[in-house]
């Protein structure tokens, strides 16, 4: 990529363009960055004023769209916000997947939220209180004419802007708009003195740390807000120096990035991390931030793990206790209990933990649970457990798996197969089991007409991508179901299944319905279903496999149903499938074109079929797997997998076992 766009105006501009040159010039994708001196000179600018994704980024002008919103009291930040389901979106933050529809919570903290951890469901709470084109409206009069959100979080269908959310996604900058928009924030412009001092804490306290922080000096202070989504990869923030009022704006955007990798090792994170260290050597060399390790005292505004071993200390050792909020800010809170401490040890209240202060400390406090001395722990060695033995099943990661015999059903091996426990999307396979038993009493199931609901539409999680009122036939949405693992299409199918008394009725004649609704009669049927098969340790609470209290199955129960699946012909030719598409309807008759591709990633390799994976954070990776090889075929389960890669290596790992033993003529039904 050729480097055009390079502005220099000064001898620290040149040294500035002198090492940050090469790092664009090879680098595969597309580059903006924008650095500039706020203490003194030294500027550098490279397409600065080309519009680019934005990523999460686009959640720094929020932040500023609602504090000037707060300071003209347009909305209160102690305003309670009640969460629900329908705000509970997934992707980054903490809010989906640690917290329940009913919590109830201030703006302020919806805020903290959206910056620190780049929460989306609080960040389309935030935009619920401010007004979706707010942003754009307020970046558009401070001259920011490229920045603008387009949409809610993972809600396209809300875009007030449907073309740039097209070529933009959730919203988009530049980063001249991004520097004069953190410049305004330092000098206070673009909000009040007070608001804008809690924007540079909110910021602060951001915790992305494999981007600009990464390249930094350890302790060094950085307000910014990242960003990244496939091939989107942003930072922009102020990084301040190792003296008082030093302090400069930097914004990197990435997009096209040939290297999609989620690890610090990346080639958008490095790239970021560079020309973050490149500047900040610019400015000021190889020098220690104020607050780093090398620095001798922590005061207002310092953040990081020693301002946590501070508060720990500090709720330790004093009487009364401070009962402050290990979260690492040094903030008001700790500020007044360093001073009160220091009066009780007849120090100056200054406020500042200097060397005085630090020594007054004692040993700090590093961990919630107390650290034994070195000395006795060097003393101790653990004893050690019994050598791995020779013989036995592979090591695993999954807490709870299962093989059977695809053909007969019979249990291979196993551990913990018999315990309940949350089975995430696997979940679908009951789904599309139920659609199968339907089908089998009315053969003009696979070619009815599903149209989406809005409640379809805003289901949570993996999607199918499709909008409400789009319509398409089930046998082409049984695979949006199994492919992407849809959550939506299991509502949609719940909600078109559910309602059909007479079918269910047939299908399930022992059955005394007792729901109502649609939805929850689908449920029903996916229960008794169950029981036929004999499923002993599992109960469905809904359709696609999203936390909920009692959804649960073992892995020796989701093996036979794999098993029961195996007869189903139109479900394994669907999860054998690699990649789908199809052509949707739209209301009014429009149409388009969607494509599906398979989430397992077994079909890549012979001998491997199908059938389902599953992910959530209370599920782990789990998986469901058939495979084929000397004509033995098998059923290998797997619940709880520490990642998703681990899943695969698991159940490698025990196919390979499994065939190995049949190999060696070892009896199929020795446990292991």
């Amino acid at each position: 990529m050729p480097c055009v766009g390079l502005v220099a105006q000064d001898k620290r501009s040149d040294d500035l363009a002198r090492r940050i040159t090469p790092l664009i010039s090879d680098y595969q994708g597309d580059v903006a960055v924008g650095i500039k001196n706020l203490s003194g000179e030294g500027e550098f600018w490279y397409r600065h004023d080309q519009p680019m994704a934005t990523a999460s980024l686009i959640k720094l002008p929020l932040l500023v769209a609602t504090y000037q919103q707060i300071d003209s009291a347009t909305v209160d930040p102690a305003q309670l916000i009640e969460l629900t389901r329908e705000d509970q979106v997934p992707g980054s933050g903490i809010l989906s997947q640690h917290f329940s529809p009913g919590l109830k919570l201030p703006l302020i903290d919806a805020i903290r939220l959206m910056i620190r951890y780049s929460d989306n469901t609080a960040t389309n709470l935030v935009i619920d209180q401010v007004g979706l084109p707010t942003t754009t409206e307020s970046m558009k009069s401070l001259g920011l004419v490229h920045t603008q959100l387009h949409a809610k979080v993972y809600r396209r269908d809300t875009s007030i802007a449907p073309k740039r959310s097209q070529r933009y996604g959730l919203g988009s900058t530049s980063a001249a708009d991004m520097i004069k928009l953190l410049e305004g924030i330092h000098t206070h412009q673009v909000a009040s003195k007070t608001s804008c001092e809690a924007m540079i804490g909110h910021l602060l306290s951001c915790d992305d740390q494999v981007k600009l922080a990464a390249g930094l000096p350890s302790g060094t202070k950085i307000a910014h807000k990242t960003g990244g989504v496939s091939s989107v990869r942003t930072d922009a923030g102020i990084i301040f120096g190792p003296g008082e009022h030093q302090a400069f704006a930097i914004c990197v955007l990435t997009e096209n990035n040939k290297d999609r990798g989620w690890s610090a090792d990346s080639a958008p994170h490095r790239l970021i991390a560079d020309i973050g260290r490149a500047a900040y050597q610019a400015f000021y060399g190889n020098a220690a931030s104020a607050d780093s390790p090398e620095s001798t005292r922590l005061q207002l505004g310092a953040h990081g793990d020693l301002v946590e071993s501070l508060q720990r200390t500090l709720n330790a050792r004093m009487t009364p206790s401070p009962r402050l909020s290990i979260d690492g800010d040094f903030g008001p809170m700790t500020e007044a209990a360093v001073m009160r401490f220091q009066e009780s040890k007849q120090l100056p209240s200054t406020g500042i933990v200097d060397e005085e202060t630090f020594a007054a400390l004692g040993t700090l406090i590093d961990q919630d649970e107390a650290v034994p001395a070195p000395a006795t722990l060097n003393a101790q060695w653990p004893e050690k457990e019994s050598a791995d033995p020779l013989q036995g099943v592979p090591f695993v990661t999954a807490k709870a798996w299962a093989i059977v015999d695809a053909d007969s059903g019979a249990l291979i091996a196993g551990q913990h197969e018999n315990d309940p426990r949350p089975m995430a999307s696997t979940t679908k396979l009951m789904t599309a089991m139920v659609i199968s038993e339907l089908a089998k009493h009315d053969s003009g199931v696979w070619s009815q007409t599903v149209t989406f609901s809005k409640r379809a539409d805003d289901t949570v999680g993996s999607s199918t991508r499709l909008r409400v009122g789009e319509s398409l036939t089930v046998e082409q949405l049984m695979y949006g179901l199994l492919l992407p693992s849809g959550n939506d299409a299991s509502v949609a199918f719940a909600e078109h299944f559910g309602a059909q008394h007479e079918l269910l009725a047939t299908a399930f004649p022992e059955r005394t319905w007792t729901a109502t609704a649609a939805y929850d009669r689908f449920i029903e049927a996916m229960n008794l279903l169950a029981e036929r098969h004999e499923l002993q340790h599992t109960t469905f609470v809904n359709p696609h496999g999203l936390t909920e209290p009692g959804h649960q199955a073992s892995a020796r129960d989701l093996a036979k149903l794999a098993v029961a699946a195996g007869s189903r012909q139109k479900i394994m030719r669907v999860v054998a499938t690699p990649q789908y598409g199809c052509t949707v309807t739209g209301p009014g008759g429009y149409q388009r074109h969607v494509a599906w591709y398979n989430t397992n990633r077994l079909l890549k390799i012979n001998g491997y079929e199908g059938v389902k994976t599953g992910t959530t954070g209370a599920a782990g990776a789990c998986l469901i797997a058939k495979g084929t090889r000397d004509g033995q075929s098998r059923i290998v389960v797997v619940l709880g997998s520490a990642s998703s890669d681990a899943r695969y290596s698991d159940t490698r790992n025990l196919f390979r076992w499994g065939w190995n033993r049949y190999l060696a003529g070892q009896a199929d039904t020795d446990r292991p």
